[in-house]
């Protein structure tokens, strides 16, 4: 027996995760966080209480697995029971409710740790539940229907994600009186054909054989997204949101890879003024979930999704791609495409410009090939890629050590491909980051050389977005405010629906004054962006309070805190903006929070990060009247 086989094993999996939790993350974080923590305790007081035990809860996903499917069902019914319990007290619009899917399936043991598609199909069956619902497999069905005090309804053979064959659900219906009941569960009869229908049959598929050659993928049906219940206003423009690729690959490094092929056509896409694309922060928080299309369409507010697979092998690549019209329910194009490596950037360019065709968006010249079609070309400049995908995956996690990393791969790159320009603007972004992160002996060094690096990328190619747009930001930082400003027009014409451009570009307008203008630049990033970081909201809430708009700015400040609750440059200026309002009691609990969550602020070290003496002096007084030091 192989070390493999030793580790294989038959077991009962249930697969739970959050209905909603983008939405009430970006409600609020904190008391998410803080009712995820509450729901995750009664899950493993639950599932230690069924014999079972919990294998991992990434975010709001719980795995967990059980000797007996028995156990495992009865587990989700009582977890489903509690949790209805506690939702009750609760708001609607703050209830957590979850999804629950239960397997049984052959998995691979190793280090604690499950694998395979016993636990895949778990997780699929779980994005087939309803909110507060089970669905089960059947292979589950066939070992509990009849040893369980509830009822069951068939969903027929479901075709899912990355599962090669279809596999039979069943609904679990918990409610009184539903106890025994199988519900739908008889299949068509077989009918028994003699020669003449087998000749008709034979003939009817000649004829049709050229339809079901364009339609050999059966799309599985998709509820429809309902324009009334989106959480932001349609655009009145073609909008689409681009989840993130699945990795098929072996390999878990190739993660950074897919994702990459993902930024790749959300930046392809985004260059072109005529359609509104969703921001990569916000697609990516849907990543390794298994969401349904109406739920992305609703909470992010556009019409189209694009899904699809990345699988790298050896110099191959196979990427699947398809097209979904979200308000309709139904799929436009699905697509497989198996390349040589060297082909995937004018893959990546073919997939972006069949959208475009397919939402019949006019090119007029403005779209152009992205930079990998340009400078990638061979085996080698292929590895460059990777480690520069890699590299800028690590340095967007911001910490010391992934932004560690981050350097040494974009180096190892370099070394090899000194020719490509994005490598040295990625490069750039690190030192800015370590200036950041203290990261440095030197900050004034680190920040000298994210400067140069920046202006290299765009000396070598003045296209380059991100480039642009550091020197935005470090111009902006320097106070050389009509440079910053000019790079940040360059990178928003280069990108013109690019979140992270737009945003940087608002900050410069803001800085340098111009409070008005800032706002709609920062409103719409928010719109393009919004499960965005809090410094964005934060930029609004500055310019909104510069105004005038206090009541706005409280609400922006608030939004920001709910997004990253111990960002202390946003709790300094909600209590600035208290005090102005002459709300004391409030600007003095956001001033306790500023020395919470830093004992040894200052006023005097604040008052150094301004360069607007006017304003500098109007904010410290209010800080002081909050009750800082």
């Amino acid at each position: 027996m192989t070390t493999q086989e030793s580790k294989r094993k038959l077991t009962a999996i249930l697969s739970a995760d959050v209905k909603g939790y983008s939405r009430l993350m970006s409600q609020d974080e904190e008391a998410t966080v803080k009712t995820l923590k509450q729901h995750r305790e009664t899950f493993s007081g639950l599932v230690s209480e069924h014999r079972g035990r919990v294998v991992d809860s990434p975010g709001d996903n719980i795995l967990a697995e059980f000797a007996s499917v028995v156990d495992a069902v009865k587990c989700a019914v009582k977890i489903q029971e509690s949790l209805k319990a506690k939702n009750a007290e609760a708001p609607e619009n703050r209830r957590m409710e979850f999804r629950v899917g239960v397997n049984l399936g052959d998995v691979i043991e190793e280090e604690g740790r499950i694998y395979g598609d016993g636990v895949n199909i778990a997780a699929r069956l779980e994005g087939l539940a309803e909110a507060g619902g089970i669905c089960v497999s059947g292979t589950a069905f066939d070992q509990v229907k009849n040893k369980l005090s509830v009822g069951y309804q068939y969903l027929g053979k479901q075709t899912v994600k990355n599962i090669p064959d279809p596999v039979r659900a069943y609904k679990v219906l918990m409610e009184p009186g539903s106890a025994g009941k199988v519900i739908g569960e008889k299949e068509p009869k077989q009918r028994r054909w003699g020669w003449k229908s087998v000749a008709a049959i034979a003939v009817l598929f000649l004829v049709a054989s050229g339809l079901v050659w364009n339609a050999y993928w059966r799309a599985p049906k998709i509820e429809p997204a309902s324009k009334e219940k989106m959480a932001l206003p349609l655009p009145d423009k073609p909008s689409i949101a681009v989840l993130p690729f699945v990795n098929m690959s072996e390999d878990p490094k190739q993660e950074f890879f897919s994702d990459a092929v993902t930024e790749n056509i959300i930046t392809g896409l985004s260059k072109l003024p005529q359609l509104f694309v969703i921001a990569r922060n916000s697609t990516f928080t849907y990543k390794g979930k298994p969401v349904k299309v109406k739920q992305v369409s609703e909470e992010l507010g556009v019409q189209y999704v694009l899904e699809g697979s990345v699988q790298k092998s050896a110099d191959r690549i196979r990427i699947t791609a398809q097209l979904i019209d979200a308000l309709k329910g139904h799929h436009i194009w699905a697509e497989r495409y198996d390349r040589d490596l060297k082909d995937t950037f004018a893959l990546q360019d073919e997939i972006t410009l069949k959208i475009l065709s397919t939402l019949h968006v006019k090119l007029m010249g403005a779209y152009r090939s992205t930079e990998g079609e340009k400078y990638y070309r061979g085996k080698q400049s292929f590895d460059c890629y990777s480690k520069l995908a890699e590299g800028a995956g690590h340095m967007q996690l911001w910490n010391i050590e992934d932004n560690n990393l981050a350097r040494r791969l974009v180096e190892e790159a370099i070394a090899m491909c000194p020719e490509i320009p994005s490598a040295y603007s990625i490069l750039g972004w690190v030192y800015h980051h370590d200036y950041y992160l203290g990261n440095t002996k030197s900050p004034q060094d680190a920040f000298k050389k994210s400067f140069e690096l920046a202006q290299k990328a765009v000396a070598l190619d003045d296209s380059i977005v991100h480039a642009h747009a550091l020197l935005c930001l470090l111009y902006s930082m320097k106070g050389d405010h009509d440079k910053a400003i000019a790079e940040g027009e360059r990178a928003v014409s280069l990108d013109p629906g690019g979140a992270d451009a737009l945003s940087i570009y608002a900050w410069s307008i803001y800085l340098a004054g111009r409070h008005e203008e800032a706002v709609p630049l920062f409103q719409k990033a928010i719109r393009l962006n919004p499960f965005g970081g809090a410094s964005v909201y934060r930029g609004l809430g500055q310019a909104l309070r510069e105004i005038g708009r206090m009541e706005e700015a409280v609400s922006a400040f608030k939004t920001s805190i709910q997004r990253s609750p111990n960002d202390i440059i946003t709790h300094v200026h909600l209590a600035i903006t208290y005090s102005i309002m002459g709300r004391e009691k409030e600007a003095s609990t956001e001033a306790a929070e500023v020395v919470r969550i830093n004992p040894k602020f200052s006023l005097e070290n604040y008052a150094k990060t301004y360069r607007n003496e006017s304003q500098k002096d109007a904010h410290i007084n209010a800080l002081r009247k909050a009750g800082l030091k």
